[in-house]
């Protein structure tokens, strides 16, 4: 499989301190044409089982605003699930929510394993690569969900997920400011027991790197302007948080 699989990678020229790194395994919706949509029409393609919404515009936008390195997705995460390893079922799932996956369908060792290389092993060194240039430094991973899943409504806005280490998670919660405009919530819509804190605990946990992943409701980011005032809002209480962390010596 050609180099097109390769992740995204933004650099900043002016790293802040410590360091900034930015995640979003499900950036991008692509399947590239070899793999005839694994069998799923354009709409459903669409649809947040293909991708996460809003979220490389969200992380971009921070990218900028806290002087970040960000590495994301450039295919689909029916194709790969980049926040999933290689022996999870989730990895290429079969179904996801309400939709069969025909493409990924009794797929071979082989066809397992051409997929992992070709996507998820680069997309792994390039976190590796960014990280072992610093001793320290900062991962949030952004992430978008859906308001509506199997049929039942989430009200919840903003999820503060995390691993065992709570360091940052905690910071962020400690107290938002009165102006924040969307309630923070700790480990929902999803938590650790999910299986989605896999980039968290291999690679910042793993490193000793405080760290959080970011679930916003997608539909609080559908377009580019909702995208920048969500990652401007979000960047403040980022900063504020990562500060703290340094005062206390935990970073």
């Amino acid at each position: 499989m050609p180099d097109l699989y390769a992740p995204l990678i933004e650099r900043t020229p002016h790293p802040a301190k410590p360091p900034v790194l930015l995640v979003c395994e499900h950036a991008s919706n692509h399947i590239p044409a070899a793999f005839a949509n694994l069998g799923l029409p354009q709409s459903t393609l669409q649809t947040h089982i293909a991708w996460d919404p809003g979220a490389q515009g969200v992380a971009r936008a921070l990218r900028a605003a806290l002087n970040a390195d960000l590495v994301a997705g450039s295919v689909s995460r029916l194709l790969y699930d980049c926040n999933r390893p290689p022996e999870s079922p989730g990895a290429m799932p079969e179904t996801s929510e309400i939709y069969e996956i025909p493409g990924n369908k009794a797929l071979t060792a082989a066809q397992r394993a051409a997929r992992t290389a070709a996507i998820y092993t680069p997309f792994r060194a390039a976190l590796a690569e960014l990280m072992d240039q610093h001793p320290t430094g900062i991962m949030v991973t952004v992430h978008s969900f859906t308001p509506l899943y199997h049929g039942q409504p989430r009200r919840c806005e903003i999820g503060i997920l995390h691993d065992t280490d709570t360091r940052l998670a905690d910071a962020l919660l400690a107290q938002p400011p009165a102006e924040f405009p969307h309630k923070l919530e700790r480990n929902v819509p999803y938590s650790a027991s999910d299986g989605v804190t896999h980039t968290l605990k291999t690679t910042a946990v793993a490193r000793g790197w405080p760290n959080v992943m970011l679930e916003i409701r997608n539909d609080l980011i559908a377009t580019a302007p909702q995208q920048h005032t969500m990652a401007l809002a979000l960047a403040q209480l980022l900063t504020k948080a990562i500060k703290t962390l340094k005062e206390a010596g935990n970073v």
